[in-house]
Formats: C-alpha cells, structure tokens, sequence
C-alpha cells in the first residue's frame, strides 16, 4: 500500500481493494498497521461510528498521526464526545451561512485580481489556486490587512516547507501568531468568527487549537480542491463546455469535483472500542473516502466525471458528529475561484499533456504539483 505504484493510480487499487474484500489489513508508511476499509456504506457508517474513536489516548500504540504542541491538540479532530459535542456546538453557531455569504465578495474579489495578474503560459495552483483561501481564512480570524502577507506566508511555509526539519519551527511561529491573534481579539474583539468565539466557554488553548485546525484544513485542502477541479474540467473537455454553456450546472460540479478526486483520500485515523465484522478493538482504522466515492454499489458509472450529476452523496466532508464545519465555506471557495476563472479566459487550456502532469506523493493528500496552463 502507498508506494509510487499506488499513489500514480490510487483510484484502480482502490477499486480491486474494495472488490477483493470490504476490509483488509495494511502497512501504514511509517510502517504501522492498521485496518482499511473501502465500501461506500460501512465508510459511512464508520465516519459516525461512536465505535471508532479519533481521540489519541485510543491509539493503543498504532498510528496516531501527526505529533503536535499541546496547545495545538486539544483540536476537534482528536475528540469524542462529550468534549467533542460541547466545541462544535459553539463553532457550529459562529460558522453560520450568513457569514460564510458575507465572506463570498472578498473571496470573488481576491480570485478577480489573481486572475487579472496572470500571464500566459501560468501555474494555477501557485499562482491561483495557492493564494485565495488564506484570505477567506484571514478574515475569519480578524487578521489585520497590514498582517495578511505575513500570515499567508507562514502558511505557505507550514504546508510547503523547504525542508521537513524547518517545519517545528514553523509550526511554533504559527502558534506564537495565533496565540497572539486570539490575545488581541479577546482585548479587542471584532466581528470575525475568532472574535465571537473568545467570549464563548473555549479556554486559550482551545482557541488556539481552534484556528490551527482551521489552516490546516481550511487551506490546504481548498486550494487542493480548486487546483483539482479546474484539472478535471480542463482534461474533460465536454464536461467544460456543458459547463460553460450553463452556468447553474456549477454548484453541481463543484460536488462532482469533490467526489471524483477528494484531496483527502483517506479520513482521520481512528480507533477501535470493540470488535466489529470488519476490524477488531484496538486497530488504528482508516476509511477510505475515495475508494467510498467511487463505490459502483452507490453511484452509477462511478469513474466518469460528471456536472450533471445529481445524486452525489459523496462522504468527502464526512459525516455524523464529525461532519466538516467549514463544508459551507470550502464549497463556497472553490465555486469563485473556478467561476471567475473560467468567465475570465474563455479559452482556458491545458499548456501540457495530462500524462506529463506530477502528482504529489502522500498517503495523506492528493494534489497536484503544478498546473501548467495557457490562457487564450
């Protein structure tokens, strides 16, 4: 599992997997074991498990994934409820529509002067798909205009480092910022979500926590995702020109973008309570969101790309207690940047063949690592 073999073509392995049995045993690339499972319908039913548990203490020695600053693990992603129930209550109620729409103009703003910056031939995942999300994050934790350079480029250095040794170093500067942010909104509070949050229950290191959860998957995964779907709608052409052609198929494409090629392949690891038909108590088990997404049992013609379709109960943001909190504003992303891109080059290409396109190596995430395209 995870060699290079794997990771150019997850999705065919990902299929014989999910044909060969519903769960199998494998070696992580640290070289732990865990448990993988693949249908669409035990993926589901795991994601809101309360058998599987995502808080490290659980781990019984298996994969706990990243090791981080305590101040920085007290985060939803390694909670059970009750504690789990009692943060989300309160982020859920800060993270409400109306501030994802209020957030919709800066967005389209930032992703219209991005675009009107780009000189044929360009890299859209460096020089567009990189850069909107940090601002939607930054006004979400009232960081200052005249600090938003600095806070993007330590994001940029978070999940690009030159070197894997610079990155605790990195991270530290991250919560040094953070925890200076949230001091200042707590003196001075605005009317951004970490503002509203201050006066809540949450202690400093759960703000704290808080917000790095948010770069992490506020950032990463978004411009991951636009970067892949603008791929997937420049190597299907006929798909582009549907698109094009109607506009409203848009909101529908951006769910097919998020089913066919989830940036996330794998969700968060998590622990078993007690033996199951599929893994036994104690194993680290990953469900695998995009061997579920393609499952045939569940979606028709799984591996075509389609902006038409409607059923696409996909399991990219989760589901249950564990459902992602900012689905509302990733979606809302990724639908600007691709309109705004496509309604400003008509004639959008890709500059290479698709075959000569790298894809970045990771168990983890699936990305691409540039996306050479010409513009008119």
């Amino acid at each position: 599992m995870f060699n290079a073999e794997y990771l150019a073509d997850p999705h065919a392995h990902n299929a014989r997997l999910r044909e060969a049995a519903p769960s199998h045993r494998i070696a992580l690339p640290d070289g732990s074991a865990a448990r993988l499972v693949c249908p669409y319908e035990l993926v589901r039913a795991g994601l809101a498990d309360p058998e599987l548990s995502l808080d490290k203490k659980r781990s019984r020695g298996g994969y706990a994934g990243f090791s981080l600053p305590p101040a920085l693990d007290a985060n939803l992603l390694n909670m059970d409820p009750p504690q789990h129930t009692r943060i989300r209550r309160l982020v859920t109620k800060a993270f409400t529509v109306r501030r994802v729409q209020e957030l919709r103009p800066r967005v389209a703003e930032h992703a219209e002067s991005l675009a009107d910056k780009l000189i044929s031939p360009s890299d859209l995942i460096a020089e567009y798909a990189t850069p909107i999300p940090s601002v939607a994050l930054g006004a979400l934790l009232g960081v200052s205009a005249s600090d938003q350079d600095a806070f993007s480029a330590l994001i940029g250095r978070m999940l690009v480092p030159e070197h894997p040794r610079q990155l605790p170093a990195t991270i530290a500067e991250i919560t040094t910022f953070l925890a200076d942010l949230v001091a200042a909104r707590t003196r001075s509070p605005g009317e951004d979500l970490l503002s509203e949050l201050t006066t809540s229950e949450l202690s400093r290191d759960e703000l704290v926590s808080l917000a790095f959860l948010l770069l992490g998957a506020g950032v990463e995964n978004v411009q991951n995702t636009i970067g892949t779907g603008i791929f997937l709608l420049l190597s299907h052409p006929r798909q582009l020109t549907d698109l094009r052609a109607e506009p409203g198929l848009l909101r529908g494409a951006v769910e097919e973008i998020l089913r066919h090629d989830p940036v996330s392949p794998l969700a968060i690891r998590r622990f078993a309570l007690s033996d199951s038909e599929h893994w036994e108590a104690g194993e680290t088990v990953m469900l695998s969101l995009a061997a579920a997404n393609r499952d045939p049992a569940r979606f028709p013609d799984p591996d075509h790309f389609d902006v038409r379709r409607t059923d696409n109960a996909h399991v990219t943001f989760g589901h249950g207690v564990h459902h992602c909190v900012g689905a509302a504003l990733a979606r809302m992303e990724v639908e600007v940047a691709i309109s705004a891109l496509l309604r400003r080059f008509p004639s959008l290409t890709l500059a290479v063949p698709v075959e000569e396109l790298s894809w970045r190596t990771s168990f983890r995430s699936r990305s691409l690592s540039a996306l050479p395209v010409l513009l008119e």
